[in-house]
């Protein structure tokens, strides 16, 4: 092996770097993004919950606060898919630029960085998504705390002993 051989293995190797971190950073956004949803289902499951169980006169509320969960689960979902076809992405860049590296003799031209460039706006959609579902988080929690004070609370007896 020549000097210049293992040069040209470290540039390889330099060069899917970069992928490998970004799909490091998408790696760790996925495993928020299933956190996040897994909150957003337990939330609608005691709402559906605390539905069966209301009297018809709360329904409406409940209804508008089923309806803001499922919208969250659904933004939450919409991140995750962005989210993989992000990492399938990065993968294809990282395995693009060894490709082309090892095979000179096939032109892959620039589908590297086009796919790098899928992988980064995936993101870019992900976050949207992921901002999205945490603006209705917190309008939502807003609606269910004023809800919570509007209604009448009865001072609880204290046991006694």
């Amino acid at each position: 092996m020549t000097p210049f051989a293992s040069a040209d293995h470290y540039r390889i190797l330099t060069s899917m770097l970069a992928p490998a971190l970004l799909m490091a950073a998408t790696g760790s956004l996925l495993v928020s993004a299933n956190n996040r949803l897994a909150r957003v289902v337990d939330r609608l499951r005691q709402v559906i919950a605390l539905w069966k169980l209301d009297p018809s006169e709360n329904r409406t509320e409940l209804d508008a606060q089923i309806e803001r969960h499922r919208h969250r689960a659904r933004l939450v979902l919409r991140a995750c898919l962005f989210l993989y076809l992000s990492l399938a992405a990065f993968v294809g860049t990282s395995l693009g630029l060894a490709l082309d590296a090892v095979f000179v003799s096939i032109a892959l031209w620039s589908l590297p960085t086009l796919l790098a460039i899928v992988g980064v706006l995936c993101l870019l959609a992900a976050s949207v998504c992921m901002g999205r579902e945490v603006s209705l988080s917190v309008r939502s929690f807003d609606e269910e705390i004023d809800l919570d004070l509007s209604r009448p609370h009865f001072p609880i007896d204290k046991p006694k002993y």
